[in-house]
């Protein structure tokens, strides 16, 4: 690839122009690439998140049939990728330990990973032109955003995966000449759409949404074609309801998709950036733009893209439209709705989508091809612009690559060797009564955890430990407040801290019951110095 033409862009026939073997290798460098960065980082770049353990555990619920069940039947989310889940499960097994059970689905997101980013090239390629699409494709491989939210047990890169391949399989219906059986390709995207229903309910924002608004502007595929996608896939979830009935679990169905209705809609703020006592959305953007800064800024550049694709042809027009559907929701959720940090990764993936294609269909111009001066001028500097991008973003997987981010796996560790098993450990990381924390689903496989932070529920329950990661008390993740966490731990005995990049000082205190003087031993009164792995004497035996 030269300097020259790097996001030169192909004819309108788009997927004759490159060959079908260089598109075709082209889609599994880019997959590989994408599947390699985020398998050699899941071992411990990236500490336990507590959905990721509620995820899990839903999958395994499914492993042998049925509805996916969380102490009850779960149906806040579609089943599709607890699905998924369980056929991996079958394939690789249920280790005992959650940590290593979580790396091991996390392998499951990371494949899914790889083969967005093989999607991504043929649809950028067919949109645009193969250089777009190996720009898409090399973008989502080392974009820090996309990889962190990749390699966790989440629902996202499963949705955008089935969105995209339901616009891939759409997409030839949006250009001349029609192909062939063209009701059945409409009908098999509304499926896959569907798919992406039923894995989280964005799904259908993303999908029937833009179809529809194709439909009344004339925009892309037949309006007829449109609207069956549309209705295929609105059928595909009209189904899954339909069993959900049959089953006996339609008033559980409806508790769960109005309360969960009620979240999205900002009604009910239980989590997120909009919610009571957490931090500010643009103070988290600023803290992180250390390692997501180019991803942040793709987003801005995404903006005046989506005017180009607007301004040319049927399949750039839909996926604008995908774009701006993406947009509308994250907006929504920005001002007043539920805004969650992995939401951004439902507009993340349409802007590396419509950015290279945008770049060839403007260098194109709108009366053909720009001047050969003009294009190799301007190629030159977005293929300068993609190279300082991908070793920026190189450099920031190999600190992440270097700098372990596994403080959970190492606390556990910690207390395997010196805390006995069914011993009782306040957490302070959770929303009581509705709500636990990452704590809670580290630990309770082993131990008796709660958020008994308060003098009367210490004695209650014989409380002699407390887990602190001091990073979520100081973003307000939290019922105490940093002053009253570090009251908590005054005169504490430090047991356990590891710093990091996701929870910052994550330490164990040994706290003394209420009314008795605190146990010898150095005494803390909030984040500590880090220590991999702290030599303490091994602690008492504790109440019960």
């Amino acid at each position: 690839m030269t300097a020259a033409s790097a996001v030169q862009a192909a004819p309108q026939a788009g997927p004759a122009a490159p060959g079908r073997r260089a598109l075709a290798w082209a889609a599994v460098a880019a997959g590989l690439l994408a599947a390699v960065v985020r398998l050699a980082l899941i071992p411990r770049s990236f500490d336990l998140f507590g959905d990721e353990v509620i995820y899990a555990d839903l999958g395994h619920s499914v492993a042998r049939g049925g509805f996916p069940r969380l102490q009850g039947p779960f149906f806040l989310h579609g089943p599709v990728f607890f699905y998924l889940e369980a056929g991996w499960i079958h394939l690789v097994g249920w280790p005992a330990d959650v940590v290593v059970r979580i790396d091991q689905m996390r392998v499951l997101n990371a494949l899914l990973a790889g083969a967005t980013a093989a999607v991504l090239v043929l649809l950028a390629a067919r949109a645009g032109s193969l250089r777009a699409g190996l720009v898409s494709g090399l973008l989502f491989a080392l974009d820090p955003f996309c990889i962190r939210q990749n390699d966790r047990v989440l629902l996202e890169t499963a949705l955008l995966l089935w969105v995209l391949l339901g616009y891939l399989v759409l997409a030839p219906l949006a250009q001349s000449p029609e192909p062939r059986h063209a009701r059945a390709r409409a009908a098999g995207a509304g499926v896959l759409f569907g798919a992406a229903w039923l894995t989280k309910d964005e799904g259908a924002l993303l999908t029937v949404l833009p179809l529809l608004a194709a439909a009344v502007l004339r925009w892309g595929p037949r309006r007829s074609l449109s609207l069956l996608a549309a209705g295929v896939a609105t059928a595909v979830y009209a189904a899954y309801v339909g069993v959900v009935a049959l089953g006996g679990e339609w008033s559980t169905w409806w508790f769960a998709k109005t309360a969960g209705a009620r979240r999205m809609l900002g009604l009910t703020q239980l989590t997120g950036f909009n919610s009571k006592g957490a931090p500010s959305l643009v103070a988290r953007l600023g803290t992180e733009a250390r390692f997501f800064g180019t991803s942040y800024l793709l987003l801005v550049v995404a903006v005046p893209a989506v005017l180009v694709l607007l301004r040319r042809g049927q399949l750039p027009r839909l996926l604008a439209l995908f774009y701006l559907a993406g947009a509308a929701a994250l907006g929504y959720a920005v001002t007043i709705g539920t805004l969650e940090e992995n939401e951004l990764y439902l507009l993340f993936i349409p802007s590396l989508l419509i950015l290279p294609v945008a770049a060839a269909l403007w260098l194109r111009g709108p009366r053909g091809r720009a001047g050969p001066g003009r294009a190799k001028a301007w190629a030159g500097i977005c293929t300068a612009a993609v190279a300082v991008l991908a070793c920026v973003n190189l450099s920031t997987c190999v600190v992440w690559l270097v700098q372990p981010d596994n403080g959970i796996q190492r606390l556990r560790q910690y207390m395997a060797a010196h805390i006995p098993a069914g011993t009782t450990v306040a957490s302070v990381d959770d929303s009581p009564p509705l709500t636990a924390g990452t704590t809670f689903w580290a630990l309770s496989d082993r131990y008796t955890v709660g958020p008994w932070a308060s003098a009367a529920d210490r004695a209650r329950h014989h409380v002699r430990y407390v887990v602190i990661p001091w990073l979520e008390i100081g973003q307000g993740y939290s019922y105490l407040t940093e002053a009253q966490a570090r009251s908590l731990v005054r005169g504490a005995r430090l047991l356990f801290s590891f710093h990091e990049r996701t929870y910052g000082d994550l330490a164990l205190y040994q706290i003394a019951p209420p009314g008795q003087r605190p146990a010898t031993g150095p005494a803390a009164q909030g984040p500590a110095a880090p220590s991999p792995a702290p030599q303490s004497p091994a602690p008492q035996s504790p109440g019960r």
